[in-house]
This record gives C-alpha cells, structure tokens and sequence, in this order.
C-alpha cells in the first residue's frame, strides 16, 4: 500500500478532534487544526507505520504526549510499558 487511504485518515481526523474538543474544550477548528499540523498526524500518514492499527483512542493519546512532552513516542501505545 503506497498511501493511507483517505477513509481512513477521515475518521482517525473525526475521533481524535473530538477527543481534543471534549477533553481540552478548543473550538473544533482549532482542534483539527491542532491534530493535522502535529507529529503524531504525520506519523498516521506515513503507511509504513501502519499506525491506523491503533484505536483512535491510542492516537489521541499519542497527540497528547506529543503536546506534553514534544514527542509521540512517549505514549504508552508505543513504548508497551
């Protein structure tokens, strides 16, 4: 597979702005906003990672981090710890 199929990016983009607008109460454009511009979005792009096996939950998790500690791969999603 050379890309991320679009269907797929589309409901990762609808879970996890939600998940950032519930959670932190940013207006939902500054949540996608917030989501698309973030390491952790182009990590979903990227289909060698083949990231659209976690939950949205595991992705959204993976944002927060990012915006925590600057990077995704401190998530306990990716380290299994």
């Amino acid at each position: 597979m050379n890309k991320v199929l679009p269907y797929i990016l589309d409901y990762y983009d609808k879970e996890v702005v939600k998940m950032i607008n519930q959670k932190y109460g940013y207006p939902v454009m500054d949540c996608l906003r917030k989501f698309l511009f973030s390491q952790t979005y182009r990590m979903l792009c990227n289909p060698a990672l083949e990231m659209w096996e976690f939950s949205p939950i595991g992705i959204f998790d993976m944002w927060e981090n990012e915006q925590i500690t600057g990077n995704p791969r401190n998530s306990l999603y990716i380290r299994r710890d």
